[in-house]
């Protein structure tokens, strides 16, 4: 579980308050194992269940299939603040029923690398400001998670920040987009209170699937698949613990990365 630190000089210095925020700033300056990415510059043909085939260039690997991840890259955010209680808490989407993809789930705020963006955290702060008015200012970078593989074939890099003042966040959702904004315990994601799971098969490969179901004043949720993965992953870390619930399966991103890098 290597995560990649970003800001790692002035992080310290710059999140204020609590005890809680002071330790997690900490924690992201401590170096951490790289972990091993698909070269930018492989590419191939590969073909899903869900009807996308990725542009041809060229094969380097005759094992591993490749995709120009330059071209299918998204960050999203998993925007941190502390609760009423001092625990963490990371703010959630409901995305636009008027969306052709995934209309109606829950999803961190994020989307697609464009040319303008710096890096990553560009990425999904611009996207986060878009989407649901979160000023980029009020967000101090942490760090960047291992990428993770979406079932359409987008290379998704989780982007850690911490909302030091929740108060000066004045949400202003892009209705075209997002039908709702709410939190949840981060540490939810490591209990099995509200956990399930289903087996499910891509390309062949059985996985399971994670959810999680969260209630609260602004409706019923179920929080699934990708966002699911990336709150387990990013809890872990945090909390420096592995989830209580255990599967007989490996998730998507076990089977992902290795289709991806060749191996059985």
């Amino acid at each position: 579980m290597a995560y990649l630190a970003s800001q790692p000089y002035q992080l310290g210095e710059e999140i204020s308050g609590s005890q809680l925020f002071q330790r997690l700033a900490k924690q992201f300056q401590l170096p951490r194992l790289k972990n091993e990415e698909v070269e930018k510059d492989q590419y191939c043909r590969i073909s899903s269940d869900f009807g996308s085939v990725v542009k041809t260039v060229a094969v380097k690997n005759g094992r591993s299939p490749c995709v120009n991840w330059t071209e299918r890259r998204a960050a999203v955010l998993i925007c941190l603040f502390e609760g009423e209680e001092g625990e963490l808490r990371v703010i959630l989407t409901k995305r636009s029923m008027k969306l052709s993809s995934y209309p109606g789930d829950v999803a961190l705020p994020g989307g697609k690398f464009e040319k303008g963006d710096a890096d990553d955290s560009a990425t999904a702060l611009r996207e986060a400001m878009e989407e649901i008015g979160l000023e980029p200012n009020l967000v101090r970078v942490a760090a960047t998670l291992e990428p993770f593989i979406s079932q359409h074939l987008l290379k998704v890099v989780p982007v850690v920040g911490l909302l030091a003042r929740k108060g000066d966040f004045r949400p202003s959702l892009n209705t075209d987009e997002v039908d709702a904004i709410f939190d949840v315990p981060l540490e939810m994601f490591l209990k099995g209170d509200n956990h399930r799971c289903e087996a499910r098969e891509w390309m062949g490969r059985k996985y399971i699937l994670h959810l999680f179901d969260f209630q609260c004043e602004k409706g019923v949720f179920l929080i699934w698949g990708l966002t699911a993965n990336i709150l387990i992953r990013a809890a872990s870390i945090i909390y420096q613990r592995s989830p209580c619930f255990e599967a007989h399966l490996p998730d998507f991103q076990t089977i992902a990365c290795k289709l991806f890098r060749g191996l059985p």
